[in-house]
């Protein structure tokens, strides 16, 4: 899936990635659980002798939700996500913007993505 965002910058995001970094709460808490951010794969094929029968993420079904966020549902069945596009922009799984979530300098990266609160 590809988004260009307003300000010029290109997202492209395989199923897998979507998968994996699913926002629900029971993908968010599974992660959690594997010390894992949504950026980072889930377990290895290797991991179960079954698993290298699974077949790879796909949606089946993909539908808006209001003017914010986008739901998928996965040919695994699961469809309890919703990602909203700052979401999906704060986890674009670019070069660049990889770097930047996993640069030494988080705070750069926190005060770029996360602005001041208006009041």
């Amino acid at each position: 899936m590809e988004i260009g965002w307003k300000d010029g910058h290109q997202s492209t995001y395989t199923f897998t990635y979507l998968r994996d970094a699913c926002p629900c709460a029971m993908c968010n808490e599974e992660r959690e659980k594997a010390h894992r951010q949504p950026d980072q794969p889930s377990a290895s094929v290797g991991a179960s002798p079954l698993q290298m029968f699974k077949p790879a993420p796909r949606p089946t079904e993909v539908a808006q939700v209001g003017n914010y966020a986008i739901r998928f549902t996965w040919n695994d069945g699961h469809q309890h996500g919703i990602f909203s596009w700052d979401y999906l922009r704060e986890w674009c799984p670019c070069d660049e913007c990889t770097a930047k979530r996993h640069s030494t300098d988080g705070l750069e990266h926190d005060i770029d993505n996360h602005p001041p609160r208006e009041k």
